[in-house]
């Protein structure tokens, strides 16, 4: 029997549209379900949820457990074919509020801040011991098991269980499948979706759209050029920082604008307070969603747990594909998150990028891509470069790591000085208290 674990189960509305996939398909409809997490209201949620579900769809006949802490997750893992992580560690409250509210003491704001920036290396700093301690567990009840990973900042916490542990890690995004399609819907051209062909690489959050073809074989991209600078000069819209990609870079990226306007020097600057308005950027934007999701949930949890039938259609994961895929040895394409041995030649050995890989039943296989156009790579290397660090400050334990990774941050150092990078990673720390490990 195959047996799935999600670790973090308590992340009900993914839990649901992951699981959902799964008892959708047919190869995984008698699978065992191990549900964990630390949190027991959460976890019960979910189990209800998922139970009800389970019941609902047709021909599910998947065994459904749960566990609760610390001390039962060996139990969870034991024999797991596949270990799916969604936590958050630190939760909105305390850490996130602290990731946003310290930096802003010192005129450094933030949008999403859990992939890069601040907010991301301080939310890497205090998951990454989790995952090394999940490795532990995973290698000794079930050391076979694939391990796929959702949880932000995906290129620093895969890259590190990639490099330092001998778990077979992946890690999944869900930006690269909606990415042409958001973008051709926002320009009006959704008559080119059918049969479109496409080409998609870089890192996580910053992929690269390099290439997008027609059913026919044209290419997409003169017309897009020319309809997305028209629509950031005379409408306000939401993805005007990477509609300014376009313009300025020549190719559109994988990740949302709000996500991208952190990533970089250009577009949140304490000196020029007008790009806000101009480029539409939320500030803050994390915790807003934080809060309207925690209210949401609220209001809709009755509603939803005391329904007796829970239906479900399809999402856009990969998941439930890649199972599939690896059970039936059905060959499938994904883009996923590896250590780059290569697959990008004009980005570090040791970064990790967001490829084309195909799945089968041996295994999952990443694809050459070859080189970037050169101002991608560029601004790739920018963000690797804070990546690496942070994993060199978990793996080490050593402060001075960082607050490299701060001092190099674009966004950071084209705010702060050195002096008050150090000062704010400082407080962080003191802030984090016992959510960090020691660090020296």
């Amino acid at each position: 029997m195959i047996k799935i674990t999600i670790i973090g189960a308590g992340s009900t509305v993914f839990t649901k549209n992951v699981l959902g996939d799964c008892m959708l398909t047919e190869s995984l409809k008698d699978m065992e379900i191990s549900l964990y997490d630390i949190d027991s209201e959460r976890l019960e949620e979910s189990f209800i949820m998922v139970d009800a579900m389970n019941k609902t769809i047709n021909g599910s006949r998947a065994k459904v457990k749960k566990y609760l802490g610390v001390s039962q997750r060996k139990d969870a893992l034991k024999d797991s074919s596949f270990v799916i992580t969604t936590l958050q560690v630190g939760g909105y409250e305390p850490c996130t509020v602290t990731d946003f509210e310290i930096p802003k003491k010192y005129g450094l704001r933030q949008t999403i801040g859990d992939t890069l920036g601040i907010g991301g290396i301080f939310r890497a700093l205090r998951t990454i011991p989790v995952f090394e301690s999940l490795a532990e567990d995973m290698q000794e009840v079930c050391p076979d098991a694939y391990l796929l990973n959702y949880v932000n900042p995906m290129a620093i916490i895969t890259g590190y269980m990639q490099r330092f542990t001998k778990i077979k890690t992946i890690g999944l995004c869900h930006s690269v499948q909606v990415c042409s399609e958001t973008l051709l819907k926002s320009l009006g051209m959704e008559d080119s979706l059918d049969g479109r062909q496409e080409l998609i690489a870089g890192i996580n959050h910053m992929g690269w759209l390099l290439e997008i073809r027609d059913k026919n074989g044209v290419d997409l991209y003169p017309e897009i050029r020319r309809r997305a600078a028209k629509k950031n000069a005379f409408e306000k819209h939401s993805d005007m920082v990477r509609f300014e990609y376009i313009k300025r870079l020549g190719y559109y990226c994988t990740e949302s604008s709000e996500h991208n306007a952190e990533y970089n020097p250009f577009f949140i600057k304490s000196k020029y307070p007008e790009l806000i308005e101009k480029y539409n950027i939320p500030l803050d934007e994390y915790p807003r969603r934080c809060v309207d999701q925690i209210s949401k949930w609220k209001e809709r949890k009755d509603e939803i747990l005391s329904s007796h039938k829970i239906e479900h259609t399809h999402s856009k994961e990969y998941l439930s594909y890649i199972l599939n895929s690896i059970i039936t040895d059905t060959p499938y394409k994904i883009g996923g998150n590896v250590i780059n041995n290569g697959y990008i030649e004009n980005l570090p050995k040791d970064a990790c990028v967001e490829v084309p890989c195909y799945t089968d039943g041996t295994g999952i296989h990443p694809t050459n891509i070859g080189r970037l156009p050169v101002q991608l790579a560029a601004m790739n290397m920018t963000n690797i470069n804070t990546q690496l660090l942070t994993i060199e400050a978990a793996k080490t334990r050593r402060k001075d790591y960082i607050y490299q990774a701060a001092m190099l941050d674009p966004h950071t150092a084209a705010e702060l000085s050195i002096d008050d990078i150090v000062s704010m990673c400082d407080d962080l720390i003191a802030a984090h208290g016992d959510w960090l490990p020691e660090f020296k």
